[in-house]
């Protein structure tokens, strides 16, 4: 069955197969082999074990799949859904081997990306609390574990997030160290605009209010605010007066937000969305004893 927010198989099936040909090295799993009888049968449940988002459904289940593709596996919670410890987050049936040895891959993918989507939810959440004209969008970064960026974005729209770049091809964003090279904010922001095409976007990092008043005059339309104290967004938001889309970057923490979406930025962008989100704690659990 295919979800919703199902990525192309084309994109997912390597990273799964790739995930279970490090799990099952040049022997297979040689405890369940060993152990569990090759016509043993069970049922099993896929569990939460905290509150949080569900995302990484498509990988976990595909890992059993490609196991075993005669498992049966029903889905109880969908990718995007909000559960509580102790739902069940889908059914599996059949082989007992199949399932144990599947169950790892398929765990450490739904584990880390439902963290990913519950970090996103949480910040999201956060945000708009923080007041009534607040309307600041959060998205993610490329600081995304090498190998596993899109089911890792991904998960950042499942939790109500939104992305940002997902390749250096995507569009010019001019960073310090560009600019450095460069010689000044003008020079590499007017270097970018010879070379990008119509249909390239371009988004210049500043970290004072010189520069961004340097990168307006060169003619920016998309500016990213780094490391800014919350005062100096609210300047750089008075500044700009809607000439720039403006996104605010650097030290968002679920304590910080509130104070920066306040302060009247387009974007809040979090590196550690991806790269810092605790697993979120699920489980399989056999329900029923292996019937021989």
């Amino acid at each position: 069955m295919t979800g919703a927010h199902d990525l192309p198989q084309l994109i997912v099936e390597p990273i799964v197969r790739r995930a279970l040909e490090e799990d099952l090295g040049l022997a297979g799993d040689v405890t369940t082999n060993a152990v569990v009888p090759a016509h043993a049968k069970a049922h099993s449940a896929i569990r939460a074990r905290k509150s949080g988002t569900i995302a990484g459904l498509q990988p976990a289940l595909m890992a059993f799949r490609l196991i075993d593709p005669s498992l049966k596996i029903e889905t109880a919670k969908p990718d995007g859904a909000w559960v509580s410890g102790g739902d069940t987050i889908a059914t599996l049936e059949g082989s007992a081997r199949s399932l144990l040895t599947a169950e790892r891959v398929a765990l450490n993918f739904l584990g880390h990306l439902s963290g990913i989507a519950t970090a996103t939810t949480r910040l999201v959440e956060t945000v708009r609390a923080a007041g009534t004209n607040v309307k600041a969008r959060v998205t993610c970064t490329r600081k995304t574990t090498p190998g596993l960026r899109a089911l890792e974005k991904q998960a950042v729209l499942l939790g109500g997030g939104i992305n940002h770049r997902f390749s250096l091809a995507d569009a010019i964003l001019i960073k310090d160290n560009h600019i450095a090279a460069a010689g000044s904010v003008a020079g590499a922001f007017k270097a970018a605009q010879a070379h990008a095409s119509h249909m390239m976007q371009i988004e210049i990092e500043v970290d004072t209010i010189e520069q961004l008043l340097q990168a307006l005059a060169a003619g920016a339309k998309i500016v990213l605010l780094d490391n800014m104290s919350t005062d100096e967004l609210a300047e750089a938001v008075r500044l700009t007066a809607g000439r720039a889309v403006l996104e605010a970057s650097g030290g968002v923490t679920l304590q910080t937000a509130p104070a920066i979406a306040r302060a009247g930025v387009d974007y809040i962008s979090s590196g550690a969305l991806t790269h810092s989100a605790p697993s979120l704690d699920v489980a399989l659990d056999f329900e029923t004893a292996l019937r021989v």
